[in-house]
């Protein structure tokens, strides 16, 4: 059976064309969901993969496009929830050749508000892989997700904005000017996850010193970019603590964040295992159309 996975995420999306449970194409494209209006993702999606479409076909989507800013709305399931349930929400299309669904996204209101949207079939393939895993799986990226797993439902979740919160010093902080490139230092890492671990409220207090160390001792932009990732990350571990501590972590990222989520875990002592997000989110979607 020959189907079109999509990732359709704010800034970019993804397709494959699927034989089953295997990707026999790829593409991408820019277009995200935050320069498109609804009336547009159809027009969109054909652009990238008409000659795809031969015959009826089945399109599954996860991600942004579900947003009620997306291609249409996928309301949010609450959690406590297995991660998918269904094929997903049926979108209405003016091409009679597609049969197109979008996954839902999970929520929580206690202990606090959250949202998901993507993480959940990236979980769906997670536990797809490990299919008794419990314990938590660690979703880093722009926002990273931390996600307690048990009975082949998730239970409860937490959000950290780590990742836009580096780019935001990296782009536009007066850090800026001492964070360039992209190299690295793994003592420098340690040092400071250790740091941010122990003292959490800390962390703010040390990141001009990133650009007095810069001016003053010419500290390499490697070993600046290292310390901020690391204070950060501390900074999240610390405030996460009860969704890692004492369980089995699953790692679900890309090539670039998962070494350094691995890395920080494992001195903790934290027993880790590391998914790539796009073979997660696959298996994810094709459990949807696959039995």
């Amino acid at each position: 059976m020959r189907w079109i996975a999509v990732d359709w995420g704010t800034t970019s999306l993804r397709a494959w064309l699927m034989d089953g449970e295997a990707p026999i194409d790829a593409r991408n494209d820019e277009r995200g969901m935050n320069r498109l209006t609804p009336d547009a993702f159809e027009r969109t999606f054909l652009d990238l993969a008409a000659d795809w479409v031969d015959g009826p076909t089945t399109v599954r989507i996860c991600g942004m496009a579900g947003a009620r800013q997306g291609w249409h709305e996928g309301p949010y399931r609450a959690v406590p929830c297995t991660p998918l349930d269904g094929a997903g929400v049926k979108v209405p299309v003016d091409d009679d050749r597609l049969d197109v669904a979008i996954v839902p996204g999970l929520s929580q209101t206690a202990p606090h508000a959250d949202v998901m949207r993507g993480e959940e079939t990236q979980i769906a393939g997670l536990l797809a892989r490990f299919p008794d895993f419990d314990g938590c799986a660690c979703l880093p990226g722009t926002h990273t997700k931390w996600v307690h797993l048990s009975a082949g439902e998730v239970v409860s979740f937490q959000t950290v904005m780590t990742g836009e919160t580096f780019q935001l010093y990296a782009k536009s902080s007066v850090l800026r000017h001492s964070l360039g490139g992209d190299g690295w230092d793994d003592d420098a890492f340690d040092t400071a996850l250790s740091e941010a671990l122990s003292r959490p409220e800390r962390m703010v207090a040390r990141l001009f010193g990133l650009r007095a160390a810069d001016l003053l001792q010419g500290q390499e932009s490697g070993a600046a970019r290292a310390t901020l990732s690391g204070l950060l990350i501390g900074a999240e571990l610390a405030a996460t603590r009860p969704w890692w501590l004492g369980r089995d972590v699953v790692i679900c990222g890309s090539d670039r964040t998962m070494p350094v989520y691995d890395r920080a875990l494992r001195a903790q002592g934290v027993t880790t295992r590391t998914l790539p997000a796009a073979e997660s989110t696959l298996a994810g979607l094709a459990s949807l159309v696959t039995p």
